[in-house]
């Protein structure tokens, strides 16, 4: 579920002035990527996953994909052997790439604060959770934080984001995050060559969104009924829990 959190930590300095738009080139922040034909790669194409980076999903590889970015203990490296293979904004392609180079955005625009310590900030703090969380680093010399997963805490505290969703950025009178942010994140639509179920690293619908984690972890959120649904789990147990929720949600009326 790490890559919701991400995306609101993109939202966040957009409303503090540490980033201008969603629709600034990624260069502006990783100049070093400009000649790796990220001229035309904007930050909205790493939110919709349609950057056309040449990154495969695959999980059984130790050397490919999210798996070697997990082992990494030089993400900064790993990230500039990524090229744009396929014209931005017209593809979506799920990956962890994307997210990873998120990070690293979040990382440079946030000039020499921690993404973790800005999340403390942000949101940890205003929200009041109640466990302390962790982020996984690549390594103590250069603390990048694997921005594509390992954000750990506690079902509490994962609600707790789902309802600061559900008021639209506001937790209890105070507003963390711009009410177009939230509206941008969970809304369904093809633009930009976006997924229609897939919006600023959320899973969307026509009447809830959700946060998925690679082992079966959800956060589910349906906003006109007041429902939040937060699973923990070890594995997805062959279950939609997406449609579970939703079928759970029309019991409830």
């Amino acid at each position: 579920m790490t890559k919701s959190f991400l995306s609101i930590l993109v939202g966040c300095p957009i409303d503090d002035g540490y980033i201008l738009s969603v629709d600034e080139p990624v260069y502006h922040y990783v100049p070093e990527l400009r000649e790796k034909g990220f001229e035309n790669v904007t930050i909205r194409h790493l939110l919709q996953m349609t950057s056309g980076i040449n990154f495969s999903e695959v999980y059984y590889n130790p050397f490919r994909g999210p798996v070697d970015l997990y082992y990494s203990e030089d993400i900064y490296s790993s990230l500039l052997g990524l090229k744009v293979t396929k014209e931005p904004g017209t593809r979506h392609n799920y990956n962890s790439g994307d997210s990873q180079l998120l990070g690293l955005v979040l990382h440079r625009a946030l000039k020499g604060m921690t993404i973790t310590s800005y999340m403390q900030e942000r949101l940890w703090g205003p929200l009041g959770m109640e466990y302390a969380g962790s982020w996984v680093i690549d390594s103590e010399e250069s603390g990048m934080e694997k921005t594509f997963c390992c954000l750990s805490g506690s079902p509490v505290d994962f609600a707790k984001f789902g309802r600061l969703f559900m008021h639209g950025g506001v937790w209890n009178g105070q507003r963390i995050v711009s009410e177009e942010w939230i509206r941008e994140s969970t809304k369904t639509d093809t633009m930009y060559g976006s997924d229609r179920g897939y919006q600023y690293h959320w899973h969307v619908t026509d009447n809830s969104f959700s946060a998925y984690g690679y082992a079966g972890q959800v956060v589910y959120v349906e906003p006109e009924r007041g429902l939040i649904f937060v699973r923990a789990g070890t594995d997805r147990s062959r279950l939609n829990w997406g449609l579970f929720f939703s079928v759970v949600s029309q019991a409830l009326q």
